[in-house]
This record gives structure tokens, C-alpha cells and sequence, in this order.
């Protein structure tokens, strides 16, 4: 990987990015192979575990910032697999909701312990002021993007606003 300097400041600033994103899913894509998987199955997987209210598709390709037929996709291989299941809320009526199997729920554990120290490593030397002040900075980068694209950003509303979402 090239470390470049552009000129542009912005420009430095964005490849360094893309750069550092990259590098951070490839690392979560090694890992995660151990355990057959990718990033974004396990993502998937440990949403179905732990997420509080029904979770359809379109629940999925929100927290996932995904296209809907992305996500159509990538649960039709998951259902393949045996990793999860769609269940129609009504016969006939596209809301469906999306369930682990017992294969899913085995998968689900290894994957999530894989990303956790993935997160770990990677923010490990960071202490938590430098954290909150990314996190700001990111925040306000992605609230730009979601208002350029005409997204509103919101809290789901299976979680209460001001709490934390616990990661089990």
C-alpha cells in the first residue's frame, strides 16, 4: 500500500480513508474465513441474534447501509447455507422476518468473538477521548453524505434514544 500525499488536502485526507477502511475489512475478511464466514454474513448473523425488535430485510439493509436487493442477495446464499430462515409475517405479504437456525445460532457465536477482537485490535491504541473525537468527526462526514443522498439518520426504533446499544 502506497502512502500518498496529495496536494489536495481533502483528497490525502480521503485516499487515507479508503486506505484504512480497506485494510480493516480485509483483516475482518482473513478472520473471519477462519470461520467460514465474511464480514458481511457475521453482521448479519449477529443481528438476528441480538437485535430487540423483528427484523426483516429491510431492517438488515439499513443497519448494513446496503441496497435491499444487495441484502436479498446475500440472504438467499445465507439461506442456502442453513444460516437463517425468512418467515412470512402473513400468507401472501412480502413482510417477512429473518431468523436464525440452529446452524446459524452455531455460526452466529465464533463469527461475533472473531469481529470483537478484530474492533479490539484495531482500536487498541486509541484511547477513548481520541475515540469520541473520530467518532465526531466521522459523524458529521456521514450526516453530510446521508443528507447529500437525501437518507435521514435515525436511532432504530427498537432502541430507547440516549441509551447505549449493548454489545453481547
Amino acid at each position: 500500500m502506497y502512502d500518498l500525499e496529495f496536494s489536495d488536502t481533502a483528497m490525502t485526507t480521503w485516499t487515507m480513508l479508503r486506505q484504512t477502511w480497506t485494510a480493516v475489512n480485509k483483516m475482518a475478511e482473513v478472520r473471519l474465513a477462519k470461520v467460514k464466514l465474511t464480514p458481511e454474513k457475521a453482521a448479519v448473523l449477529w443481528l438476528c441474534r441480538d437485535y430487540s425488535g423483528t427484523l426483516t430485510p429491510a431492517e438488515i439493509a439499513r443497519y448494513l447501509f446496503r441496497e435491499n436487493q444487495t441484502i436479498a442477495g446475500l440472504l438467499n446464499r445465507m439461506e442456502a447455507e442453513g444460516l437463517v430462515k425468512r418467515v412470512p409475517k402473513r400468507k401472501g405479504h412480502p413482510y417477512t422476518e429473518v431468523k436464525l437456525t440452529p446452524k446459524g445460532e452455531a455460526a452466529c457465536d465464533p463469527g461475533v468473538e472473531v469481529y470483537k477482537r478484530v474492533v479490539t485490535s484495531v482500536m487498541s491504541d486509541m484511547p477513548e477521548e481520541e475515540q469520541k473525537r473520530l467518532q465526531e468527526t466521522l459523524r458529521g462526514l456521514r450526516d453530510k453524505m446521508a443528507d447529500e443522498l437525501h437518507m435521514e439518520v435515525a436511532r432504530p426504533p427498537v432502541y430507547a434514544q440516549g441509551k447505549t446499544i449493548s454489545v453481547k
